[in-house]
């Protein structure tokens, strides 16, 4: 029988723009639904697809959607430093990082 690892602790503030949140949300950096694909499956382990994750607030989690699809998340952007070079998601996470919690873009 295998044991699921733990996931990463959370903590107070968001991995993504550093704002302390109360409700903070789970980002895969390895999506879920790309682990049926040969390629990842070739690349990261079942572990690492459930344990390789980012906590971050509401409005980053969404803009992240907004910008990447989940192959391009698989990639290419399944790292904060690597989401954090991409020029929309920088751009996005400084304008935000200065907003209070409740802020909602």
């Amino acid at each position: 029988m295998t044991t699921v690892p733990p996931l990463p602790p959370r903590p107070d503030y968001c991995q993504l723009c550093g704002r302390t949140i109360a409700l903070l949300t789970r980002h895969h950096l390895i999506p879920l639904a790309r682990h049926r694909k040969k390629r990842n499956q070739r690349l990261f382990s079942r572990q690492e697809v459930r344990t390789c994750i980012l906590w971050v607030c509401r409005p980053c989690h969404n803009h992240l959607h907004q910008v990447l699809s989940e192959k391009e998340m698989e990639t290419s952007y399944h790292s904060r430093e690597a989401l954090l070079d991409h020029p929309a998601i920088r751009r996005f996470v400084d304008w935000i990082k200065n907003k209070p919690e409740g802020f909602k873009p």
